[in-house]
């Protein structure tokens, strides 16, 4: 499968009203940098860096939310109940092998990974490592919290805690380019 059809397959065409709450957002968000930068209260770089970081957290909730078609209500509570299965696959309860739990684990890592490295960059400065686990815990747990309001995934605190571990990492990668591009 190409990415073209993976990116397709996770992000189905949105409906007119996700397109216009959406469009709404990216405008709100738009004129908010502008604003910012017109004030002089923050850079071009870090009103770029903000705006792809609204735009990949919108994408990242639509895919992971709002494009899903509703089902019922499901939630996993145990943490690490994944590491648990892949670790002893006897007596598992996972429809996915534990070579595919995983890859799933690896890939929630991955979710957040370019939110995390754009975070420093937006606030132009080093951002310390639990800072940028802060926020993706806050990200992850507003994501899984949605989808089980709205039953449209599993709701499970291992997600939370990958994907915040993968927003810290992405966030020590952007204090790195930070660094390098003010080149102290």
């Amino acid at each position: 499968m190409d990415i073209f059809q993976i990116v397709n397959m996770y992000n189905p065409i949105w409906s007119e009203k996700e397109t216009i709450v959406i469009s709404i957002v990216l405008l709100l968000g738009f004129f908010c940098m502008v604003f910012l930068y017109w004030k002089g209260l923050i850079r071009l770089r870090q009103g770029i860096a903000g705006m792809l970081l609204l735009i990949y957290l919108l994408t990242v909730f639509g895919s992971t939310v709002f494009t899903r078609m509703p089902g019922e209500r499901k939630y996993q509570l145990e943490i690490f109940w994944s590491w648990k299965e892949i670790l002893n696959p006897i007596g598992r309860t996972s429809a996915l092998s534990p070579e595919g739990l995983f890859i799933e684990n690896i890939l929630n890592m991955i979710l957040l990974f370019p939110a995390g490295i754009l975070f420093p960059i937006t606030w132009n400065r080093k951002v310390r490592w639990w800072k940028g686990l802060v926020f993706g815990i806050i990200v992850s747990t507003g994501i899984e919290l949605l989808q089980l309001i709205l039953c449209r995934g599993l709701f499970e605190f291992d997600d939370i805690i990958h994907n915040s571990l993968g927003c810290m990492l992405g966030c020590l990668l952007g204090n790195r380019m930070l660094k390098l591009v003010h080149g102290k």
